[in-house]
């Protein structure tokens, strides 16, 4: 043997070693007492138990009128604490609190009318005392078990289940089980009730094992996690010895080994632990090393390791430890003491949040010690008091700091609002609410903002907070960003926060630009409000900016749709377009080509013949439709011309006069020419768009 690898979890759990301290305080108090059943599966402890004055009874019936016993580690039943009492024993309970946290599961699911499945050793005491605590309830050893015997019930498939798992189980024996459990059964709660310390010694062993030749496990044949560990080392190892002192160690076995490992199952005391490791040192050579675990700097003895779990802890102390259950109404926590710590689940799910999301077996948390119950074992805690003064100790400091916190609007009171940080109430004056002097507060309400922290009264507990110091603070940010950055053609996404006959204001992240009415739409429009409405969310371009002024030109209308653009691209001199007559003047008629592009009919050009107005052919609104007789590119203009869709008009003669009539004075009168092809041209008035 070169190399010896020593498990850092090897020997008792916290379980044992309290129930053992129980029964020599019970002892040194009594001069003897009874122990109902083992008190732990090892032969040696028991046996030097009982030298000190420790007797082993079977039955409550065996003990002495007033005889002081010590219900062990495993548990009991309900019926045999009744039983106690009736023969008028002084009991002291030893039971482990992980045990005790599974009794209290299946009690609670028994009163709730749930069926319970427990995964375990029949004839184990820890079993048989949990099936006490039941209503309805089976045993199941293993996975094949567990598959034959809903297969043959049904009935259960439906039914609401609660599923614990003994202490001292092998996770993978639990998992496998759960599988087929969750695959049959809709409506089962699953509580992973395995110890923390057994789980750990078993996962610690299996990698200790997969890289030696050789294994011993230290343990008593009838303790059930040292039969676990011997089945999980003989996985990963082919040569285990499952021992229970050192004179059943076969050492020849060892000598051939080049890698061996030593652990222990949780009933072994630490003094036969030594005594194994002592002889498995003999053999070994010179060049020999002892390798410890590479995360371990240093092995704590027995003594030291007991003396860690015993520990006082009293109210008010902030402790840390690891989640070993989770039921409906309380999560265990082993703190590495003799006692468990207790979280009611309510702490975790008064938000709404479920409680699979917010914590999960094997997580480490922190909380504060609530209250302390030595008799039971039990210690409760409180995670949401532990997190209020941390978040007390944020929120003192970010008024020192500055610091901007986050919180969610949850009442309006007389004077403004109040916010909730992280659980703090945080009172917000109407001033500081960023809102205009006439809004409502209602409008804040679940809505999540940010704040500084201006004053903090601990003693009263009174905080108050600022809205409109981070958002100014925001505003002014965002201003800078923009002129840094701001450059003609750039686009915004910007809101419109107010209307004027002239145009819209837009702020386009903290600064207000102006877009007017013109560059709204490239049709005609009179209002602003035709186009856009106070709140809306539009995307706009500069135009044109004065840094100096702190003024910007903004565009909304889209470049791309450009109407005589789409006119040019569309019609060309000698087309025929249907327009709509949107003006009459003495002159003429404008008519709308497309929306945004108008052209003028010349009086000349609306008949056939000579009419004194164009309201005597036309009327707003009349579509038509009209040739395009001219288009001036760089003006953007249209003349267009109905008559040349029209048949000349027929000549008529000119009566004969019999006598010469006398001149009338002529009126002023509009001269023009119109060429061939229909335009006007001479005095006639210039068209518009």
């Amino acid at each position: 043997m070169r190399q010896l690898i020593v498990a850092e979890s090897a020997g008792f759990c916290f379980g044992v070693r309290r129930s053992v301290e129980l029964a020599e305080k019970l002892i040194a108090a009594e001069g003897s007492c009874a122990s109902l059943g083992q008190l732990i599966h090892n032969e040696d402890v028991v046996r030097s138990l009982e030298q000190k004055g420790m007797r082993v009874v079977e039955r409550p019936e065996e003990l002495r009128p007033g005889e002081a016993v010590l219900v062990r580690a495993h548990g009991a039943a309900p019926a045999v604490y009744e039983e106690l009492e009736r023969v008028g024993a002084r009991v002291t309970d030893a039971t482990c609190p992980k045990v005790k946290a599974i009794h209290t599961i299946v009690r609670r699911a028994s009163e709730e009318g749930r069926f319970v499945l427990i995964i375990g050793m029949p004839r184990h005491p820890e079993v048989e005392a949990i099936c006490g605590w039941c209503g309805e309830h089976a045993v199941l050893e293993n996975a094949g078990e567990t598959k034959d015997f809903l297969e043959r019930n049904p009935g259960l498939w439906e039914k609401p289940i609660t599923v614990v798992v003994q202490t001292t189980q092998t996770r993978s024996n639990f998992n496998e089980c759960c599988d087929f459990i969750k695959k049959r059964c809709t409506n089962a709660k699953i509580s992973d009730t395995i110890c923390l310390a057994t789980f750990t010694r078993q996962e610690e062993a299996a990698k200790i094992a997969a890289v030696c030749d050789a294994m011993v496990v230290i343990g008593g044949k009838h303790s059930a996690n040292s039969v676990h560990l011997a089945q999980i080392c003989g996985e990963h190892c082919a040569d285990v010895q499952f021992i229970e002192r050192t004179d059943e160690l076969e050492l020849d076995r060892l000598r051939s080994a080049d890698v061996v490992g030593l652990t222990a199952g949780a009933s072994t005391p630490a003094w036969i632990i030594k005594e194994v490791r002592n002889k498995m040192d003999e053999i070994k050579n010179e060049e020999i090393k002892v390798e410890e675990q590479p995360q371990v700097e240093k092995e704590m003895s027995f003594d030291e390791m007991l003396e860690e779990t015993l520990k006082p802890i009293y109210n008010g102390d902030k402790v840390s430890g690891t989640v070993v259950a989770i039921t409906g109404t309380e999560i265990s926590v082993d703190l590495g003491t003799k006692q468990t710590g207790v979280i009611p689940t309510e702490e975790f799910t008064e938000d709404g949040t479920k409680l699979e999301d917010a914590v999960k077996v094997g997580d480490t948390l922190e909380a504060v010690v609530v209250r302390v119950n030595d008799v039971e074992g039990v210690v409760t805690l409180s995670k949401k008091r532990l997190d209020a003064a941390k978040i007390w100790n944020e929120v003192e400091a970010a008024v020192e700091d500055g610091t901007v916190m986050e919180g969610v609007v949850t009442e309006e009171n007389k004077g403004g609002v109040v916010v909730s940080v992280k659980g703090v109430r945080v009172f917000v004056p109407a001033s500081q609410t960023d809102l205009p002097r006439e809004a409502e507060m209602s409008q804040l309400l679940k809505k999540t903002v940010r704040l500084k922290i201006t004053e903090v009264n601990k003693a009263r507990k009174r905080v108050v907070g600022s809205i409109r110091r981070v958002a100014q603070a925001e505003r002014r940010e965002r201003t800078e960003a923009i002129w840094n950055n701001i450059e003609v053609g750039k686009r915004y996404h910007g809101v419109v926060k107010s209307l004027t006959s002239y145009g819209a204001f837009v702020d386009i992240g903290g600064i207000d630009g102006m877009v007017h009415v013109s560059e709204l739409s490239w049709g005609r429009i009179h209002q602003p409000s035709e186009v856009v409405s106070v709140g809306d969310e539009i995307e706009v371009y500069v135009i044109s900016f004065d840094r100096e002024k702190r003024k910007i030109s903004l565009g909304y209308k889209d470049p791309d749709g450009n109407p005589w653009t789409q006119f040019t691209n569309k019609y060309q001199v000698g087309s025929i377009a249907p327009v709509t007559i949107v003006k009459l003047m003495d002159f003429g008629a404008f008519a709308e080509v497309l929306p945004g592009v108008d052209g003028l009919i010349h009086i000349s050009q609306i008949a056939n013949r000579r009419i004194g107005k164009p309201g005597d052919v036309l009327t707003v609104g009349d579509v038509v439709d009209a040739k395009i007789t001219a288009i001036d590119e760089e003006k953007h203009k249209i003349s267009l011309s109905i008559r040349a869709l029209s048949e000349p008009a027929p000549v008529e003669k000119a009566p004969v006069e019999e006598e010469e009539t006398a001149e009338e004075p002529v009126e002023d009168a509009l001269v023009y020419e119109v060429a061939a092809d229909g335009t006007a041209t001479g005095n006639a008035p210039e068209t518009e768009e």
